[in-house]
């Protein structure tokens, strides 16, 4: 049961919860909200998404207010984007007004599990979209489902808010320009996996990939945005057609800006990684993750200490998750109220 989490020691790993949330598009129509118990679920042996890559996913969280109400952080940001991936993949998606209805049922439907503020851990909600009509031959879906599990989560990284190292991964690319890069598709992850684990086993929790078309700029790290900080004060995010526009990265950019720094988002070339004092990477699941060292090649650059977080990345670390957190005031309207 829920109540003998160790909410503290959480990690980021899947959990059975009471329910998940479904609905359906078929003739041309999105159908009413389900409640499922059944983790398990049937499909057809010919569906698009097994075949030929129809499917998306999406990643929020939902957090508990010391006043005892539960909030989910910028919800319509990740239907608006599920929607650009489902029109890249020629998908549908819901529109964010139902997203955001199954988001709040979700929630409800499992309020137990729902971590107690203070624990530091949150309620991770996984909307998934995947095409559901039988193909053969290459063909868009008909219909689709549409998904919505949750569980609590702790951080992402096992040690938390605390530097790793990453390796510049040489051998194999991220995204290709033109692609579909700057979409969340599920495939994208698959191809994914051999660099970072390559990475892992060499013993960089996390790899950084260059454009592949040059390996001369910066894209983003296997799973979360890069942004470094510089000496004179600019946070500096990579541009480019390849790179998934991270909803985490969007609000550091505002509250780095509200803090009185100058935001930059432009081509980083790898030859300017000396310019930065501190770099992070940042997605919803790790918010921020200090990077102490990158190393390529036989060259390793440094940033900061290998045993705490730069300052300015503590800062902007402790601005966000006390927005998520309730503890500091939601100045851009971020947080949706559930109950």
């Amino acid at each position: 049961m829920a109540l003998q989490i160790d909410w503290k020691n959480l990690g980021f790993k899947y959990m059975q919860t009471d329910s998940y949330v479904r609905i359906d598009y078929t003739n041309g129509t999105w159908g009413s909200i389900q409640v499922c118990k059944d983790p398990m679920m049937q499909i057809h042996v010919a569906a698009t998404c097994l075949h030929y890559g129809q499917a998306c996913f999406e990643g929020l969280k939902a957090f508990s207010q010391e006043d005892g109400s539960v909030v989910v952080f910028r919800p319509d940001e990740n239907a608006r984007r599920m929607n650009d991936t489902a029109n890249r993949l020629m998908m549908i998606a819901p529109p964010v007004e139902l997203f955001n209805e199954a988001v709040k049922a979700v929630v409800l439907e499992n309020k137990e599990w729902i971590p107690p503020f203070g624990t530091g851990a949150s309620l991770y909600l996984r909307p998934l979209l995947i095409g559901s009509s039988p193909h053969v031959g290459i063909h868009p879906s008909e219909d689709y489902v549409f998904i919505l599990l949750c569980m609590p989560v702790g951080p992402y990284y096992k040690d938390g808010f605390f530097p790793v190292r990453a390796l510049v991964q040489e051998s194999y690319d991220r995204a290709a320009p033109h692609g579909v890069g700057n979409v969340k598709a599920a495939g994208n992850y698959a191809a994914g996996m051999m660099g970072d684990f390559s990475g892992k086993s060499s013993g960089y929790p996390i790899s950084l990939y260059l454009d592949s078309s040059s390996h001369k700029y910066i894209d983003e790290f296997g799973t979360s945005n890069f942004f470094g900080i510089t000496k004179d004060n600019r946070y500096v995010t990579p541009a480019s057609s390849s790179i998934l526009p991270s909803i985490t990265n969007k609000s550091l950019q505002v509250i780095a800006a509200d803090m009185g720094m100058t935001v930059e988002c432009r081509p980083i070339l790898f030859d300017e990684i000396g310019i930065f004092s501190e770099i992070g990477a940042c997605g919803t699941a790790a918010v921020i993750t200090p990077v102490y060292s990158v190393s390529r090649g036989e060259k390793t650059y440094t940033f900061g200490s290998e045993g705490q977080a730069g300052v300015v990345l503590t800062k902007l670390y402790k601005a966000i998750q006390g927005i998520q957190y309730g503890e500091i005031e939601d100045r851009h309207n971020w947080l949706l109220k559930i109950v």
